[in-house]
């Protein structure tokens, strides 16, 4: 009986703990055959996933107990660090057979990173025309769609029908494990439309491909943005497209799952931008880590000093009216806040193409009106809380206009500066956060300690 790979996962789709347990106790033993065993239970993505949460040494020892029985199909589905620590932990026969069953744009995920001399040791273990594939894709440019296709797909005469279509593919030897269309081509080689195998499978023998061939066909450059290209499928609801090079010749196929990879990648590179962290994960070392992040916070430690010089030019008026340092968290607070919200919904409709220049000042207003909006509501509430605390109704007062004067304010920014990086070919998450963050707290402070001062020392 086949085993439900969801048997060893629990209902939110984490490994189960007990099992993952049992997989170390394994290892721990050097039970080889208990290993293979309660691997064998789990997809590919599920042993990328236990790889991924287990320390180094573990899966130091996992991998070499697990042997001549490694799945080369997990190597795609890991985080690049752990890809590339598996693959120079792997010898060269084990490695020589794993990369033997990816396809191309596979092995070029898996090689690129790699230091030169590991690179020559995995394209000596392909064939020549393989290895000839993978070192004309590795020469494209980084993150273009010639990087993320892959040269095996099925490509068949635009004049043929069905029946002689059914019956190249019959007598073909090495077809592609898993594709979608068949791409149609002239005599130049170039694509003219596609054709879907479901639809290929139910149509008569008689029937010429050109006439079943999708309405909707999409080619890409060689060199074109990966990003774009993925944005592309998920807007256009595409399967598998054709790459062509200068000329238009067909060079290779992006597909779906390529597509997807992309997208994921992307919206977890604006994550970690967008909350300082750079481009890290849970494998990483120590050291690493902390000097990904220490720029970062050189960065917020610069503009936290911005901040307090502002602050110290209105010492005299704290020193006089001491409830003003004692509410000034409030007001940074609520402008951070509001200022991240913005941001947020910035950056991601940046990356998804929905922030254009036609939409750009309708969003601008929309957000501008949003954070007034808050701020008369939240200065009602904060100042009733001013109030209450100091029985002062000036100081209530002074306390409500800056709020309302910060979320503007971070309404207004948190939208705008997102917009103006990107159109100075910067990236939106790489900055916006410094920039968002230094505009609400030197408003959010000028606001209220300034106005404290006009009211209570003049």
């Amino acid at each position: 009986m086949a085993t439900s790979y969801s048997d060893n996962r629990d209902s939110s789709y984490s490994l189960d703990a007990g099992f993952i347990e049992s997989i170390l106790e394994s290892v721990e033993n050097g039970d080889q055959r208990k290993l293979s065993e309660l691997l064998e239970q789990l997809h590919r993505a599920d042993i990328a996933d236990l790889l991924e949460q287990i320390g180094p040494e573990e899966r130091a020892r996992l991998i070499e107990l697990w042997g001549e029985e490694f799945e080369p199909g997990v190597l795609p589905e890991l985080n690049d660090n752990i890809t590339e620590e598996i693959v120079e932990s792997l010898p060269a026969d084990r490695l020589s057979n794993a990369v033997r069953d990816l396809e191309s744009d596979q092995v070029v995920d898996l090689v690129e990173d790699l230091e030169p001399d590991r690179q020559e040791e995995v394209l000596d273990t392909l064939d020549d025309v393989r290895r000839a594939s993978v070192e004309k894709l590795l020469n494209y440019p980084d993150e273009s769609a010639g990087r993320l296709m892959q040269t095996e797909f099925v490509m068949l005469p635009v004049h043929w029908n069905v029946g002689e279509a059914i019956d190249h593919l019959r007598s073909r030897s090495g077809l592609p494990d898993g594709f979608y269309h068949v791409m149609l081509i002239d005599s130049r080689i170039r694509p003219t439309g596609q054709v879907a195998l479901g639809k290929l499978m139910s149509s008569r023998r008689e029937v010429e491909l050109k006439s079943i061939a999708e309405e909707d066909f999409a080619t890409f450059s060689v060199d074109q943005c990966q990003e774009d290209v993925a944005y592309a499928f998920k807007q256009y609801r595409l399967i598998s497209a054709p790459v062509v090079d200068e000329a238009g010749r067909l060079m290779g196929a992006v597909t779906i799952d390529d597509a997807v990879n992309v997208l994921d990648e992307h919206a977890k590179e604006d994550m970690h931008l967008l909350a300082g962290v750079g481009d890290e994960s849970l494998s990483d070392r120590i050291i690493d880590v902390a000097k990904q992040r220490f720029p970062w916070l050189v960065a917020n430690l610069a503009t936290a000093v911005l901040a307090s010089i502002v602050i110290a030019q209105f010492s005299a008026t704290i020193e006089a009216v001491v409830a003003l340092a004692v509410l000034m968290p409030i007001v940074a607070s609520m402008g951070g806040n509001a200022g991240t919200q913005s941001l947020t919904v910035a950056v991601r409709a940046i990356a998804t193409k929905d922030l254009t220049n036609s939409n750009a000042w309708r969003v601008i207003r929309r957000e501008s009106v949003v954070g007034l909006i808050n701020g008369l509501v939240f200065s009602a509430i904060i100042g009733g809380i001013g109030l209450i605390w100091y029985g002062s109704a000036a100081l209530s007062a002074v306390l409500a206009a800056a709020v309302v004067v910060t979320m503007l304010m971070a309404g207004i920014s948190g939208i705008l500066i997102p917009i103006l990086l990107e159109r100075a070919k910067v990236d939106p998450a790489l900055a916006s956060s410094t920039f968002v963050t230094t505009v609400t707290d030197i408003v959010g402070f000028l606001a209220f300690l300034g106005l404290g001062y006009m009211v209570f020392l003049t």
